[in-house]
């Protein structure tokens, strides 16, 4: 079984997509840790989505707000 990360920024959003070659039918419930990922990312302003049709692939996508740091 093999993952693909990706990330990229879209505007004044970063996004970080994983994708796998499983069987998918992945939920978040059950504890299953993706609740916890969601409201983590809820948190920050962030959003999650997951695609996990039955047969897969799985696809999860996190946004998250991009912010500068300043110089140091």
């Amino acid at each position: 079984r093999t993952a693909r990360v990706e990330m990229w920024r879209s505007g004044d959003r970063l996004l970080v997509q994983v994708r796998d070659d499983g069987k998918g039918g992945a939920s978040p419930d059950g504890g299953s840790g993706l609740t916890g990922l969601a409201e983590r990312l809820e948190a920050v302003d962030g959003l999650f989505v997951l695609d996990s049709p039955p047969g897969g692939p799985t696809t999860v996508t996190a946004e998250l707000p991009w912010r500068e740091r300043p110089a140091s």
